[in-house]
């Protein structure tokens, strides 16, 4: 970010950002995958976008995020804003005590669910509440850019949206919608 502060210039920066979104031409480019450890002492994939792709999907957010919030399901609390794990304790501390008598809390961690994230399912979701074709496309890219792995190779991506991604946590949270639509019926 120094970089672009003092080589380029923040607004000539996000100029070519911009010209570029609107010409077509901008492409994102793949991400930087590393390792990171888990509590398990297992490793998590993490994926850092390039500072351009970082800004480009931060704005896609901005304009993504309130069209789907405003579908989400109340129950729903992972990768939410001004949501958080402690809100759903409370949330099923509160409904507990509720004279209705619900019996049942289903809490659930998907192994791997960021890398397994079906692109079809995912684009088919995203096409029913968007319908304008750029940003379509330009959520496809990002899904399709690849990884350039810690040793320099390059991988492509068949499934999955990479963890570190800005856009990755909105883009998960519409893919689990089926599975808070399913629990729903």
């Amino acid at each position: 970010m120094v970089w672009i502060e003092t080589r380029i210039g923040v607004e000539t920066f996000l100029s070519q950002i911009r010209d570029s979104l609107k010409s077509g031409e901008f492409f994102p480019v793949e991400v930087r995958q590393v390792m990171i450890p888990k509590a398990s002492g297992k490793l998590r994939k993490l994926g850092i976008p390039t500072v351009a792709d970082r800004v480009v999907q931060a704005s896609l957010k901005q304009v993504l995020e309130p069209i789907f919030e405003a579908d989400f399901l109340p129950c729903s609390y992972g990768f939410r804003p001004n949501r958080r794990a402690h809100d759903a304790i409370a949330e099923i501390h509160h409904l507990a005590s509720e004279p209705i008598n619900y019996r049942w809390v289903l809490e659930a961690d998907i192994t791997a669910c960021f890398d397994e994230i079906d692109h079809t399912a995912l684009m088919d979701r995203l096409r029913v509440r968007i319908s304008d074709k750029q940003v379509n496309a330009l959520v496809k890219a990002f899904l399709k850019s690849g990884v350039m792995t810690a040793d320099g190779n390059r991988e492509e991506t068949w499934t999955g949206t990479p963890q570190g991604g800005v856009l990755s946590p909105l883009l998960a949270n519409i893919a689990l919608t089926a599975l808070d639509d399913h629990f729903d019926r």
